[in-house]
């Protein structure tokens, strides 16, 4: 069990807001769904699938292919054929299968209602949810506590606080001292991702860094 870092992760998240400001993840496109009377929610899962092994810029293309269209929602992810549907997300990779696991989603989840009443549990058994796509649509799509732990999580607790561990063990690791607050698990998730976009980097921009005095990389104390 990790060590308790609740005003550590606090002052984080505070010195990562005041700095970044609010990224109000995940987005979507609210005026498209309003149009074609569609769920937004429906969208920020589709994301999440799409999202895995690429960048949001490759996926932001296939989802204006999936806008362009008219097919952004579970129905039309089930009624477009799968030919189609791969070519349309091809920016995204693994086009042929993001395009199966899609697929298999709309079928197991036909609708938002349908998966408002899943677990994570549940959700995991779905081919192609993993768990930080599964902590992404309880998140952003379901509005439920859920840490979403990636690869810029990781790099940064390791590098700023020295902490490490799998994904269950880093998850509580936020969720115990983190407090009860959906505004703060988005905020907090997106603020990392944009930080080590931005400076915690694979090769970090150390001398640029804002957290650099409370950085344990930095001041070699790995």
């Amino acid at each position: 069990m990790l060590r308790s870092g609740k005003r550590e992760l606090i002052e984080l998240y505070k010195t990562l807001l005041k700095e970044y400001g609010e990224q109000n993840w995940w987005p979507a496109d609210e005026e498209y769904h309003r149009v074609h009377g569609t769920d937004p929610r429906e969208e920020v899962v589709i994301g999440a699938i799409l999202t895995q092994n690429t960048n949001w810029k490759n996926v932001e293309k296939a989802l204006e292919n999936l806008k362009r269209e008219k097919i952004l929602s579970f129905e039309g992810i089930r009624n477009v054929s799968s030919y189609k549907l791969a070519e349309l997300i091809k920016p995204a990779g693994f086009y042929r299968q993001k395009a199966k696991y899609l697929k298999n989603f709309v079928t197991v989840y036909p609708s938002i209602g349908e998966l408002e009443k899943t677990t994570r549990d549940e959700l995991l058994k779905v081919k192609g949810v993993g768990k930080e796509t599964a902590d992404v649509i309880l998140l952003y799509a379901l509005n439920r506590l859920s840490f979403v732990i990636d690869a810029y999580t990781k790099r940064l607790l390791f590098r700023l606080m020295g902490i490490q561990g799998d994904y269950e063990t880093l998850k509580s690791f936020f969720e115990n001292n983190l407090p009860k607050d959906l505004k703060v698990y988005k905020e907090f998730h997106a603020l990392i991702d944009e930080h080590c976009k931005r400076l915690c980097k694979k090769k970090p921009l150390c001398e640029t860094c804002f957290l650099k005095e409370r950085c344990r990389f930095f001041n070699n104390l790995l």
